[in-house]
């Protein structure tokens, strides 16, 4: 009970701010003391506040209180020290719900640190002591403290389990091994462990390796979502802008058909009008003739009668404009009609038929593999039945000439590499998202967009870029591409640069005319927003020939020193051109190669 008496004196001397013995001890004016810093330290909180309260009882005092050392605690605790007695341990090392407490201490037991395998007990810091001081505890094994030491004794012998048995894959007592186990393979636990350590070592740096490749996986895979983002944005601008063309072409051919109609009506009812008021100029002839010869039938006079109408029968003859011949059946306009609507019927076909086509290519759409399908072929289907149908409507055939230019060509690499000049890309033209490189002759499609200043002549629909230099002349360049999708282009100066539809897109418009290259191997030709496919693959490096005045615009696929003809225009150019670059899809690079 004395023991008890002093530990709780100890606890008393303890302040409740720092957990420690006081230190230069001072007494506030409700009874409590701290140590003086600790309470001038927690006053000088409150002083933000304007009130100074107590931290155990909140007693509150205003003003601040002065505060004055209390000697006869100063000298309880300085006695306490002298005589080696410290305060006690603060509560938070205390064992708790949960906790292995010390089996050493008695009454509230404190918190161990340490489990000794040897001894089956576990310390906390103070009882731990003599096993790191005295020599003979220096082969006892610490651990950290456990609760569960009795898993580690053998329930048959009370011996602690020191060997594993690989048979039966056991951890057992030496008793053990002599006994049931008796003849089995038997090996150290400590020994089993180094071994099984490895292989968790092992285990551990496949694991690593694998968090690694996962994190790479993960870094492509996130600049896939932004690629597929990307390439399903420029799919829906490109599908908007083939629709929208497609509805002005049947915008086009509806008012087409109706002028025809129209054209041919006023035709027809002015040869009708015509015909009539010849059929009523001939009815009043013929009246007049009718009322003469009524008149003669009245005549007594046989000699008379028998003189007149010689003369009157010769004057009467048969009718000079017979109407029925110039008739139409009223099936006229009704054959347009029918014509109207097997064009229609065609129509509904090839949406059902193609829209079916598109969405199933969508679905099946392997952005890792290739890229988004354009549903360009069925654009191409409708705008050929749109142009065939109304053609019977209208049963006019107009046919364009193309005149082909007659001017040699270069054959060879040597030869087209006479023709070739550096070539640069103009900022001022270059797309918010285009960052260009190696002194303007790269291009790359990035996410964020660049701080290009406002320019007039900036794109800011489509991601691309034209050249600073005019072309005009003979001109051949080569182009290096790396990515999904890139264009290699050839556009007048006065191509629009606002907005994302056809009017500024390269290859969407009269403007301009665009190769685009398929990360696949595979191009497509693109002008007015007509493609035509180009079969088998290509390389990564694309050559441009231009001969302006012959009007001739080609395109090959380079490999080595070999030139295959991919696509060749042939055309009147009006204006000077220059050489143009579309990227698609994010990270897709273009550059113009130096050829010198």
């Amino acid at each position: 009970m004395a023991q008890q008496g002093l530990q709780l004196d100890e606890e008393q001397l303890c302040c409740s701010i720092c957990l420690d013995l006081l230190k230069d001890p001072v007494t506030v004016p409700c009874g409590h003391s701290y140590c003086s810093r600790c309470i001038e330290g927690h006053w000088n909180q409150d002083d933000q506040r304007g009130r100074f309260s107590c931290p155990q009882c909140r007693h509150v005092f205003n003003p601040r209180p002065v505060m004055k050392k209390n000697t006869m605690l100063a000298e309880v605790v300085e006695s306490l020290k002298k005589t080696g007695l410290q305060a006690a341990p603060p509560d938070h090392c205390y064992a708790g719900p949960g906790d292995v407490a010390c089996d050493v201490c008695t009454g509230r037991r404190l918190k161990a640190v340490k489990t000794c395998l040897q001894c089956l007990v576990s310390y906390c810091d103070t009882h731990l002591q003599p096993h790191y001081q005295s020599p003979a505890f220096k082969r006892h094994k610490l651990v950290q403290a456990s609760g569960e030491l009795q898993e580690n004794i053998c329930s048959r012998h009370d011996e602690v389990k020191k060997v594993f048995c690989r048979t039966d894959r056991l951890l057992i007592c030496s008793l053990c091994s002599m006994d049931e186990h008796k003849g089995h393979e038997t090996i150290s636990a400590a020994a089993e462990r180094a071994e099984r350590q490895k292989e968790l070592d092992t285990s551990q740096q496949n694991i690593r390796q694998r968090i690694q490749e996962r994190e790479k996986d993960v870094k492509v895979l996130h600049q896939e979502v932004e690629s597929i983002n990307h390439c399903a944005d420029g799919a829906v601008e490109d599908s908007d802008a083939i629709f929208t063309e497609l509805i002005s072409s049947m915008e086009r051919r509806r008012s087409e058909v109706r002028q025809l109609i129209r054209d041919q009506q006023e035709r027809e009812v002015s040869r009708a009008e015509d015909l009539r008021r010849r059929a009523e100029q001939e009815v009043t002839e013929l009246r007049r003739r009718h009322a003469e010869l009524e008149q003669l039938s009245l005549t007594e006079d046989h000699i008379r009668f028998l003189q007149r109408y010689t003369s009157s029968l010769s004057t009467i003859g048969e009718s000079t404009h017979p109407v029925s011949s110039h008739v139409r059946p009223l099936r006229y306009f009704e054959d347009v009609t029918v014509a109207v609507s097997k064009m229609r019927d065609k129509l509904e076909d090839i949406l059902t038929e193609e829209g079916t086509n598109v969405s199933e290519t969508v679905n099946r759409v392997d952005v890792l593999l290739s890229a988004p399908a354009e549903p360009k072929t069925r654009a191409d289907e409708l705008e050929d039945i749109l142009t065939e149908e109304g053609t019977n409507v209208s049963e006019t055939v107009n046919r364009v000439d193309v005149l082909l230019s007659t001017a040699p060509e270069p054959k060879t690499r040597a030869e087209f590499l006479q023709y070739s000049r550096p070539i640069t890309l103009d900022p001022n033209t270059a797309h918010q998202r285009l960052s260009l490189s190696k002194g303007n002759r790269k291009v790359t499609l990035i996410v964020q967009s660049q701080s290009h200043p406002d320019h007039p002549e900036r794109f800011t629909g489509a991601c691309q870029v034209l050249s600073r230099e005019a072309l005009s002349g003979r001109w051949y360049w080569e182009v290096e591409i790396s990515g999904l999708y890139v264009g290699a282009a050839v556009s007048c100066k006065d191509i629009s640069r606002t907005g994302s539809g056809a009017e500024s897109a390269f290859g969407y418009n009269d403007k301009s005319w665009c190769l685009r290259h398929n990360f696949l191997g595979g191009c497509t030709f693109r002008h007015k927003g007509i493609d035509t496919l180009i079969p088998g693959r290509v390389s990564s490096r694309v050559g441009v020939y231009l001969d302006h005045s012959a009007g001739t615009l080609s395109f090959y696929d380079v490999s080595d020193d070999t030139m295959t003809l991919l696509h060749t225009v042939h055309t009147t150019f009006t204006h000077n051109l220059h050489a143009g670059l579309r990227l698609y899809c994010t990270g897709d690079t273009a550059e113009l190669c130096d050829l010198k």
